[in-house]
């Protein structure tokens, strides 16, 4: 009986897995042993350095395996030499200091620039009332200032600056920023503050209230924001955040800095900004793909 058939019997009848599992387990190691005879021409798990390993995890990320993956297989190959080695099969473990690559996170999903202007621009897609203007004015929010959902409902009437077009945001740890903002959201504002008076009666402390003057919740947001972008758009996820991303791709792709774009989006670190630069890298790939002769 070779090592693996003694570690999958170990796995069968002392730890009593699953046979999906121990599948799982016997693919991943027969994968590398495959890998060692075609590179070695004969296994020897003794031989097994740290380096084969991580040379092994490379081959599989260059057939195309995802990272999640390539980290079950050497989850498979780390179970397998920490048996080998307490049953005095091997002297060492190779797999002991080889780390499993680093899960890539999703790009920022966002709205093209031609689908916001259609949603805001198109005078039928809003209720000529309260509802409307509220609706619209929150979403043109979203789109010029970047804020996050948390921040666009804790705005206040007096975060509001007319005379200096800038909107003060209270962030995470309550730390504040000030967002300039264009003509097209100041216009937005005044139209929907004037009918929010006329509804509720009199001017209120929160910026974005409910006909009875209390201040909006996540849901009554979230629900509206997902109902206008899928006017526009049939990408999955129809949330705040995404007008969030959108704000920073348009801003981004339009020439701003990285850094005047981590300061209006509130992060702490550039390096959580850098993720929508990825996102606009995409699209130039897309771009050339389509657009060169020869691509």
């Amino acid at each position: 009986m070779n090592m693996i058939e003694k570690f999958l019997d170990y796995l069968r009848y002392e730890r009593n897995r699953s046979e999906r599992t121990i599948e799982c387990y016997e693919e991943s190691l027969r994968d590398f042993e495959a890998y060692f005879n075609k590179r070695e021409s004969q296994l020897s798990w003794e031989s097994v350095d740290s380096d084969v390993i991580r040379d092994w995890m490379e081959s599989l990320m260059d057939k195309g395996d995802m990272a999640s993956s390539v980290n079950r297989y050497l989850s498979a190959v780390r179970s397998f030499f920490r048996f080998a080695l307490s049953r005095g099969l091997v002297k060492r473990d190779p797999s002991h200091m080889v780390k499993g690559p680093k899960k890539q996170k999703p790009l920022p999903q966002f709205v093209r620039e031609n689908e916001m202007d259609r949603l805001i621009d198109m005078s039928e897609m809003w209720e000529a009332d309260y509802k409307g203007s509220r609706a619209r004015t929150i979403i043109i929010t979203f789109y010029s200032t970047g804020v996050r959902l948390a921040e666009l409902i804790g705005l206040n009437t007096a975060d509001v600056d007319f005379v200096s077009r800038q909107l003060k945001v209270t962030g995470k740890r309550n730390k504040q920023r000030i967002i300039p903002f264009g003509k097209e959201l100041e216009m937005a504002l005044r139209n929907y503050i004037a009918l929010r008076n006329q509804i509720v009666g009199s001017p209120t402390e929160p910026l974005f209230t409910s006909e009875d003057g209390k201040r909006v919740s996540r849901e009554q947001v979230s629900v509206l924001v997902k109902k206008y972008l899928s006017q526009v758009t049939t990408m999955k996820k129809r949330s705040p955040h995404v007008l969030r991303h959108s704000f920073a791709t348009a801003m981004l792709n339009n020439g701003a800095g990285l850094e005047s774009v981590r300061k209006l989006l509130g992060h702490e670190s550039v390096a959580t900004t850098e993720i929508y630069t990825h996102t606009t890298f995409e699209q130039l790939k897309n771009i050339y793909k389509n657009a060169h002769p020869r691509a």
